[in-house]
């Protein structure tokens, strides 16, 4: 799963606000891994092949990207985003602070004629990123999994399926998770070129900062992390 965010620090790279970066939006999707079944919300789905894997240690899978101040692209502007795949062929991510109003989880259940409506239980919708946001993705601890689901870490799951969303509207499915529209990525070492030119920091994920329903908080929390004042940041390079 990927989409190019292609956020430049400056602001004048190709993440700023013109034709460049709707031509990146166009080509994004390179590491999705296939999925059967995933929830498609008026479009059709893009297939692709599995990414090779990259080094465990260079990897960012399972870890959280924080926007730095420098960041060009207002899309992404004090943004927390998980990291559900790192590869060579680029990266994917879920942005977890940037909560829906509309459409309601019953009303998106109505749409895609999944019963029971109103639903037993219901979980938050957020805008997950530029890319495909007519598409959804739920991000969800692990203690649920199905045949469609993409496994992050121990703790955390991926999935794109129906299922998930028939199962949570009748009680069950995973203790904790989000319905995603859309998804962030970036193509080949592009993530780590962001990285470098001072777009992103990197730091450990957990449960609290990626579902609860802080949003305001969630970005200082973040860097909080880190041991970082926002106050005190600067525009010079680094990461965690």
């Amino acid at each position: 799963m990927a989409s190019k965010s292609s956020s430049d620090p400056r602001g004048n790279g190709k993440g700023s606000a013109n034709g460049q970066a709707e031509r990146e939006d166009a080509e994004r999707g390179r590491v999705e891994p296939e999925r059967a079944g995933r929830i498609r919300i008026g479009t059709k789905g893009r297939k692709s092949a599995a990414a090779p894997q990259v080094d465990a240690e260079t990897s960012l899978t399972g870890q959280v990207l924080i926007a730095m101040p420098a960041m060009g692209d207002q899309r992404f502007a004090q943004s927390v985003i998980f990291v559900c795949a790192h590869t060579r062929e680029g990266a994917m991510g879920i942005v977890v602070n940037a909560p829906l109003e509309s459409p309601s989880f019953s009303d998106l259940l109505r749409q895609l004629k999944v019963d029971p409506v109103p639903p037993q239980r219901s979980i938050r919708l957020c805008r997950g990123g530029p890319v495909e946001n007519a598409r959804g993705f739920v991000l969800h601890t692990a203690d649920w999994t199905g045949d469609g689901s993409l496994r992050v870490d121990d703790g955390l799951a991926l999935t794109a399926s129906l299922d998930i969303l028939k199962a949570i509207a009748t009680g069950g499915g995973p203790q904790q998770g989000l319905l995603a529209l859309g998804y962030a990525g970036w193509g080949p070492g592009q993530l780590d070129h962001e990285i470098q030119q001072n777009a992103w920091l990197s730091a450990p994920a957990d449960l609290e900062l990626i579902f609860d329903e802080d949003h305001d908080s969630k970005w200082r929390r973040a860097l909080a992390k880190l041991k970082i004042d926002p106050l005190l940041l600067s525009d010079t390079a680094g990461h965690a």
